[in-house]
Parts: structure tokens; C-alpha cells; sequence
């Protein structure tokens, strides 16, 4: 098995406007992730806190808002499954995006034994 991030940023849901289609979304997903719990196969998930600024820590510990460029619109939703297969990965996928109503994202972490 091996872990896969399935993400995709907010601006990937600026389209939605409708207080209905909010609360559709978030029960179609809502489904996806409980049928993924029940298959075994959740590791973990959520939404990052936009209303807390990130921040860097250096190996002395000294704290910056300094952020990478490449990750300073880090922001959205993910989950982390642990799946047999790129095929297995690319179908929850899938039914992500469907419950999401928007493309997600699809990551394979390295394999660590130490992690």
C-alpha cells in the first residue's frame, strides 16, 4: 500500500455561489470521505485554516513569514489515502472530484519506512 495526496486549491471553487450547491457539495464530499473511512483506506484529511497565517521555521528555530514562493498560495482541501495502486489513487480521485464538484490533484508520497 502507499500513500496518495488527492488536493486541490480554493480558487477551484470560487465558481460556487449558491448557499444550496455549498451545502450539496459539502455532503457529496462528506459521503466520498465516509465511504473511503469504511473501505479502510482514509488516513487523514481537511481543509487548510485560511484565517491563520502560515509560517517558516528555520533550523534554529527563529520564526518568519517569509514563505516559500512556490507555497505561498498553499491553501484548499486534501485527504491522504493509503491505496493499493495508481489505478486505486486515480479512482478515489475521481470520486473526489465528483463529491468536490471540482478536478483534484493526485500525489504519490515516497515510500519511507522511517515515516
Amino acid at each position: 500500500m502507499s500513500h496518495y495526496l488527492i488536493s486541490f486549491p480554493s480558487s477551484a471553487l470560487d465558481w460556487v455561489r449558491d448557499e444550496q450547491l455549498w451545502a450539496e457539495i459539502e455532503r457529496t464530499s462528506r459521503e466520498v470521505i465516509r465511504e473511503a473511512k469504511a473501505a479502510g483506506v482514509y488516513v487523514f484529511g481537511g481543509g487548510l485554516d485560511d484565517t491563520v497565517a502560515p509560517v517558516r521555521i528555520a533550523a534554529d528555530g527563529a520564526v518568519s513569514t517569509d514563505l516559500y514562493r512556490e507555497t505561498r498560495l498553499l491553501d484548499g482541501g486534501f485527504c491522504v489515502l493509503d491505496l493499493p495502486t495508481r489505478e486505486a489513487a486515480e479512482e478515489w480521485a475521481a470520486k473526489l472530484a465528483a463529491g468536490c464538484h471540482c478536478d483534484q490533484e493526485l500525489r504519490p508520497f515516497h515510500d519511507d519506512p522511517e515515516s
